[in-house]
């Protein structure tokens, strides 16, 4: 039985995650950890530092603020750690890394099997389109209470194409400010914000007289959640390193 603190529990993804791993005979809730108080069937805390329960992995949906307390927490506790939370900052990606030597660290932009696979391709065959003369495009959705912009499944998904095309492609977030033509380099991000849109991504390919889209679009958080279970399981037991969705699709294949 694989024993799971779950990181962020009073949020909804938490409580998504709670209510699967409840569900799951291979795991159980071993602990909470929120910000604000909570009302559950298993231990919980306003704090990380004041969790004192063992677990086998660590899962954490909550804010990019409180992440870099978590990691310490994690590498002190020698436990594995899945991180969902988006928006990091660059000292606390850097501090992620240097707790990949010590313990192993799962990090995601976005959880769901059906976007790493989109971000595969995407390495694979960007370059072919972008060869034979197509603009890349990101378009994504969101519900109007994310806070961050573009989200960092868009952000994954342009990595993803930079990292198969055989040049370097310039982010871009805002075209209203300049009034000129469309460079061939750059790579466009629109974010969308708007009622209860759980996720839609679009990674379009415009050529001449055609356009190819990739596109994955979220009916519930239930997706994320049971990508963020199957990582727990998947990295427990792991040597230190980074790990990624990627590497659960390759053991799932």
């Amino acid at each position: 039985m694989i024993k799971i603190i779950m990181h962020g529990c009073n949020g909804k993804m938490g409580h998504v995650i709670c209510d699967l791993v409840k569900n799951d005979p291979d795991t159980e809730m071993a602990a909470g950890i929120d910000i604000t108080s909570v009302n559950a069937p298993f231990p919980t805390f306003t704090s990380v530092d004041e969790c004192d329960i063992a677990s086998d992995v660590i899962v954490d949906f909550s804010t990019a603020a409180a992440v870099p307390a978590l990691i310490e927490y994690a590498v002190a506790k020698k436990t594995p750690i899945v991180i969902c939370t988006t928006g990091l900052s660059q000292d606390c990606l850097k501090k992620l890394d240097e707790a990949s030597e010590i313990i192993p660290v799962f990090r995601s932009a976005n959880m769901s099997l059906g976007i790493n696979l989109i971000a595969s391709l995407l390495k694979k065959y960007s370059d072919v389109l972008y060869r034979e003369g197509f603009d890349v495009e990101i378009v994504e959705r969101h519900h109007n209470q994310k806070i961050d912009a573009p989200s960092g499944t868009a952000l994954m998904l342009a990595d993803s194409v930079n990292a198969g095309v055989s040049t370097d492609l310039e982010y871009v977030y805002d075209r209203s400010g300049v009034r000129e033509k469309r460079d061939r380099r750059q790579l466009g991000l629109s974010a969308v914000r708007g009622g209860t849109i759980v996720g839609d991504h679009e990674v379009i390919f415009a050529g001449k007289d055609e356009v190819i889209e990739f596109k994955h679009s979220a009916y519930s958080k239930e997706v994320f959640a049971v990508g963020a279970v199957k990582a727990a399981k998947f990295i427990v037991g792991k040597p230190a390193g980074k790990y990624d969705m990627q590497d659960v699709m390759e053991e799932i294949g």
